[in-house]
């Protein structure tokens, strides 16, 4: 047997694998900050054998409370990803047990989003004759920041900015925005038709490629996590955000949203900016619009789990969507999606998945246009 993870986004350490009943590993920490969670790796030669996979150190990851109830994810071609059943969190170390059956196997925290794919996503979306691809400047690693922008501006056409994967390891994020791209220069789609009548949209479909490519889970390639640094971002140590806020400052605001996943809760749901100083009985309404509207669009969405008010303390202005509401006094929410499965619309084959955030992607577009013409 051998294990592989010198690939796009790989990330484990291998402590013994001699023993196919008894192999030992251990989450590796990002590239530049000491704290842990994502993985993915190649397990080769183990067809017909049954697999019991050890983590030794999942109790010390960045978010351990989320894995109870937790599945690791697997496949044989990187494209098809099923839940290994047997997981289990038992005295700090996750478990995978698990008999493949072919000789080739990835194991992941969450389906992947390589790089490759999303250098796809914009060759795709240059060739729409809604879209236009530009980059706002590069990561400290020196990789382009790129922007999908749909829509021309001209009086009357509203700014509306979409981000994800702020945190790398939170992959289902840049699905969602994949497949809300495809909605959107749909020539065919009316919801569509007409949001690019009436706003021009800025997308980043990956805010920290730096991040993504080295297998990190919160933070960019200088340690720092990106989305603690809107207040005031450094443009050496996060010239990701440096760069999306001052092409926001250029463009002006009037929907925000900042695209995530959430490791412990098994719902997808928004954190809303009631506690942001200066929120308004007009941005409630507003808000609250939205969220009815994508309630009303995908049954997997929901609002009766969430954050518990004053989760964020003096750190919520450094937040994206937090920071963006109080300065430009728009609708800004940050939308959560879980790592684990959707617990009001359970799967047991793919749990949540990179194909459920992509039909949840495209349902948002019904709720953007329910701002739009409010």
């Amino acid at each position: 047997m051998k294990i592989s993870h010198n690939f796009d986004a790989g990330a484990i350490e291998v402590v013994s694998i001699a023993n196919p009943q008894d192999i030992r590993l251990r989450l590796r920490a990002d590239n530049a900050a000491n704290l842990h969670q994502w993985f993915y790796f190649r397990l080769h030669g183990a067809a017909g054998r049954p697999l019991r996979m050890t983590f030794e150190n999942a109790g010390d990851a960045a978010f351990a409370e989320g894995w109870p109830g937790y599945r690791c994810v697997a496949s044989y071609d990187r494209r098809n990803w099923f839940r290994v059943a047997s997981t289990a969190y038992e005295n700090g170390q996750l478990i995978v047990e698990h008999t493949p059956e072919r000789n080739s196997i990835y194991y992941a925290y969450f389906e992947p989003y390589s790089h490759e794919r999303h250098l796809d996503l914009l060759g795709w979306a240059e060739m729409s004759a809604f879209a236009q691809i530009d980059t706002l400047g590069t990561t400290v690693e020196g990789r382009d920041i790129d922007r999908i922008v749909v829509g021309r501006a001209s009086p009357g056409r509203r700014p509306v900015w979409i981000i994800a994967r702020q945190h790398p390891g939170e992959t289902m994020a840049e699905w969602f925005v994949e497949g809300l791209l495809e909605r959107l220069l749909d020539a065919a789609d009316p919801v569509a038709r007409k949001i690019r009548e009436q706003a021009v949209l800025h997308i980043v479909p990956n805010m920290n490629p730096d991040g993504a490519v080295h297998g990190n889970l919160r933070t960019n390639a200088a340690g720092r996590n990106l989305n603690r640094e809107w207040r005031a971002p450094d443009p050496v140590a996060s010239p990701e955000v440096f760069c999306v806020r001052e092409a926001m400052e250029a463009s002006g605001c009037d929907l925000f949203l900042d695209i995530h996943g959430d490791e412990s809760l098994p719902y997808v749901f928004f954190s809303t900016a009631e506690e942001v100083p200066g929120f308004t009985a007009e941005m409630a309404q507003q808000q609250a619009r939205l969220v009815a509207a994508l309630a009303a669009a995908s049954p997997d969405f929901q609002t009766r789990h969430g954050y518990k008010s004053g989760r964020f303390g003096d750190e919520l202005l450094t937040l994206a969507s937090k920071w963006v509401a109080h300065r430009f006094g728009c609708v800004s929410l940050t939308l959560e999606m879980p790592f684990k499965d959707n617990a009001n619309l359970p799967d047991g084959l793919t749990g949540w998945s990179g194909a459920r955030s992509k039909r949840l992607g495209g349902a948002m577009l019904n709720a953007i246009l329910a701002h739009l013409e409010g």
